[in-house]
């Protein structure tokens, strides 16, 4: 009895210890596709307008990311929870709305801390209402998705967005030592595009295994 008892919590265990790493190994593929292969800024293109403004300072960068991150999360959270109670008629105003009142939170309270900072970025803190990157995520996956699922891709999309506005200043800032033009608007434009070329070039193999990978399942 003891044996039978023993072999059973063992297969328990081993059970509950595959499950386990099924989800880590599920939740890694997840995090990479959405940050990185679909990064919400080099991939999907969104998001670019407020990035190419203020990336020539990696401070006011990090500002900026903080901000979208806030929104993002806090709009994530509330439209999950309440999706099931908004009429499709009226979804894109609720939508809005929520983004609105999480964006004026946001701005106060860098307002608040970093009143140098505020001065310096205002405007763009102001017009995170109309980011499309925050629309666009709530859209596809907040209206739709629990509590949970929709603040964990929210997560992945923020830091997405961590990696790309820091890469973009990073890069401005460097290029900016010698070659002054790179801290101009026109600057933020062909460095944009010389690293959008690196990111297809780089994710470019791994883009067609998944959609090889998507093909086989199909058939």
């Amino acid at each position: 009895f003891h044996h039978t008892l023993l072999c059973c919590y063992s297969s328990c265990t081993a059970s509950r210890s595959a499950k386990s790493q099924r989800c880590k190994s599920v939740q890694l593929a997840t995090f990479k596709d959405t940050s990185l292969r679909q990064n919400i800024v080099w991939v999907q293109l969104l998001g670019l307008c407020p990035l190419l403004a203020v990336s020539n300072d990696l401070l006011h960068s990090w500002a900026l990311w903080l901000a979208s991150a806030i929104v993002l999360l806090g709009s994530t959270s509330i439209i999950a929870l309440i999706r099931s109670f908004i009429p499709d008629s009226v979804r894109l105003p609720v939508l809005v709305v929520v983004i609105a009142t999480f964006t004026t939170a946001a701005t106060m309270l860098i307002e608040a801390f970093s009143w140098d900072l505020y001065i310096a970025i205002a405007l763009y803190f102001q017009i995170i209402i109309t980011n499309c990157m925050i629309l666009a995520r709530l859209q596809a996956v907040a209206v739709k998705s629990r509590v949970r699922e929709a603040v964990i891709d929210a997560s992945y999309t923020v830091v997405g967005f961590l990696f790309a506005i820091t890469a973009l200043a990073v890069a401005r800032e460097l290029i900016g030592l010698f070659f002054p033009l790179a801290y101009e608007p026109v600057g933020a434009f062909i460095i944009t595009g010389i690293l959008l070329g690196v990111v297809q070039r780089v994710f470019r193999e791994s883009w067609q295994t998944s959609e090889n990978t998507r093909n086989s399942a199909r058939e």
